[in-house]
C-alpha cells in the first residue's frame, strides 16, 4: 500500500519514504525507503565529503508498527575517499555493526535485562547469536565505565571477586563504597583476581584520587590485601563482619554435623532429631524467628552443650560491631572474646580465633571507618541473577558490559521514540 508518511514521525534521518506495504500472510511491516540527496555522507576523521562511488540498499530490523512487526529497506552511500579508503556512511539511526535500528537494538537490550537471550531471541523471533550481538552493540553505546583516572571525591572502596560462570575464570569488581548517591557505583571490572589485577586499577587513579581515599573494604584474601597496601598505603583496610560471620558460620556447621554423627553413633534418635534440619536455626538471628521457630531452638540448646556455646558465641560476636567507640575499645572486646572462645575447647574454634587475631587491625578498623561490604553483596547478588539467566558467561567482554549496565536505572524499553545516535558516533564507516 502506498503512503505519504513525513519521515520525521519515524526517524529516518537522512532517508525519504517511498512507500509503506504489508504482508496481509505475516503482517509484516516493510517500509521501502531511498536515499535523501540533500544530506550529504561526510567522513567524521575530517570531515569532508567524498564522491559518491555507489549507491547500496539494506534491510533493517525496527520496532514494531502498529503493533505489526517492521522492517526498513534503506538506500545508503558508498564514498570514495581515496585509491585505497572506500567508506560507507554510519546511519544515525542505525546500530553500528547490526542489521537493527538502535531504538530496536534498545528494545532488545532491555528485555535482555530482565529475560535470558533465548527467551528474548523467541519473543523477538530473531536467532540467540542476533539477541546478543543487538544487545552488546546497545550496551557498548549506552553504557560507559567509568574511567579511573577521571575518577574524584572517592573515600571508601569496596573490592570483590565474582566468577564467570559457577567454577570458572574470576573478574575483581571495586565499588565506590562512599556514602551519598553514589554508593556502590561499580568502578571498575577487570579479569584476574590477584594483586596485579587490583594494582592495575589503583595505579590508574589520580594521585589526588587516591590520597583521599582513607579505606578499603575487603574480604582476608591475601592477593588483595597485598595490592591496597602497594596501592593505597595511606588507607585503612577493613574486614567485613559478613566475611567473619561467614568464617564462623562454617564453624558452626561442621560442629552440627559432628554432634548429628555422634547421635547416630550412640543410636540417639532424640538427638538425632532435634539436630536434623536446624542449621538454619542457629544461623539465624533470633528476633527473626516465629515463637515456635524459637522453641524448637531453645530445645536444641538445652539438648546440646556444644551448638548452645557455639550460639552464644556467635551471638556476642556480632555485638562487636554494634556502636564501637573506638578501634582500641573493639579490639579489647574482639580479646575478650576469643578468650571465651579459646576456653570453650570446641573443634574448629583455635583455628578461626588465630585468624581473627592474624586479621585483629583490619576488623577493629571497622570502628573508624564504619564501612560494610552489604553494597557489595548486593551488587553480587544481581551478577548472579544475570549469570543465571545466562547459565554463564562465555564471553567476558560482554559480560563487562552487563554489569556495567547495574549502574545506570532501568527505563522501560517497550516503546521508544527516535534514539539519536551519540555524539561520538561515526557518520562514516571502513569497509
Amino acid at each position: 500500500m502506498g503512503a505519504v508518511i513525513p519521515v520525521g514521525i519515524l526517524g529516518y534521518e537522512g532517508q525519504v519514504i517511498k512507500e509503506v506495504r504489508q504482508d496481509e500472510a505475516t503482517g509484516k511491516v516493510t517500509v521501502l525507503c531511498r536515499r535523501d540527496r540533500r544530506h550529504r555522507p561526510v567522513d567524521s576523521k575530517n570531515g569532508r565529503a567524498g564522491p559518491i562511488n555507489r549507491w547500496l540498499r539494506r534491510t533493517v530490523r525496527d520496532i514494531p508498527l502498529g503493533g505489526r512487526p517492521c522492517e526498513v529497506e534503506i538506500e545508503y552511500a558508498q564514498v570514495f575517499l581515496s585509491p585505497s579508503c572506500v567508506r560507507v556512511e554510519a546511519l544515525p539511526f542505525v546500530a553500528p555493526g547490526t542489521r537493527a535500528t538502535r531504538r530496536f537494538a534498545r528494545l532488545v537490550s532491555g528485555l535482555c535485562r530482565h529475560m535470558p537471550i533465548d527467551a528474548v531471541a523467541r519473543h523477538t523471533g530473531l536467532s540467540w547469536h542476533s539477541v546478543k550481538a543487538l544487545d552488546a552493540a546497545s550496551l557498548a553505546e549506552t553504557v560507559v565505565p567509568p574511567r579511573p583516572e577521571l575518577l574524584t571525591g572517592i573515600r571508601y572502596l569496596g573490592v570483590d571477586e565474582v566468577a564467570r560462570a559457577k567454577g570458572h575464570d574470576y573478574v575483581t569488581l571495586v565499588y565506590d563504597l562512599t556514602p551519598g548517591e553514589r554508593c556502590g557505583r561499580i568502578l571498575w571490572v577487570k579479569e584476574g583476581r590477584d594483586a596485579a589485577t587490583l594494582l592495575e586499577f589503583l595505579d590508574a587513579l589520580s594521585r589526588e584520587c587516591a590520597d583521599g581515599i582513607e579505606a578499603v573494604a575487603i574480604d582476608m584474601g591475601l592477593a588483595y590485601i597485598a595490592a591496597v597496601q602497594k596501592g593505597l598505603p595511606s588507607a585503612a583496610i577493613v574486614f567485613d563482619r559478613f566475611h567473619v560471620m561467614q568464617m564462623f558460620s562454617k564453624v558452626i556447621r561442621d560442629c552440627r554435623r559432628a554432634q548429628f554423627k555422634e547421635a547416630k553413633k550412640l543410636d540417639d534418635l532424640t538427638g538425632q532429631q532435634t539436630i536434623k534440619g536446624s542449621l538454619w536455626l542457629l544461623l539465624s538471628n533470633r528476633s527473626t524467628l516465629k515463637d515456635s521457630d524459637q522453641s524448637r531452638l531453645d530445645q536444641l540448646l538445652a539438648q546440646n552443650q556444644p551448638l548452645a556455646t557455639l550460639y552464644t558465641l556467635k551471638e556476642q560476636l556480632q555485638r562487636l560491631w554494634h556502636q564501637p567507640t573506638s578501634s582500641a575499645d573493639m579490639a579489647a572486646r574482639l580479646d575478650d572474646w576469643c578468650g571465651l572462645a579459646t576456653a570453650a575447647r570446641i573443634t574448629g574454634l583455635a583455628k578461626f580465633v588465630k585468624t581473627l587475631q592474624s586479621h585483629r587491625s583490619g576488623i577493629c578498623a571497622y570502628a573508624d571507618h564504619q564501612i560494610t561490604t552489604a553494597r557489595l553483596e548486593a551488587g553480587n547478588v544481581s551478577i548472579g541473577l544475570l549469570r543465571r539467566r545466562a547459565r554463564g558467561f562465555r564471553d567476558t567482554a560482554y559480560l563487562k558490559l552487563k554489569i556495567y549496565q547495574l549502574n545506570t536505572p532501568d527505563t522501560p524499553s517497550f516503546l521508544y521514540a527516535n534514539v539519536p545516535a551519540p555524539a561520538s558516533a561515526t557518520r562514516m564507516s571502513t569497509v
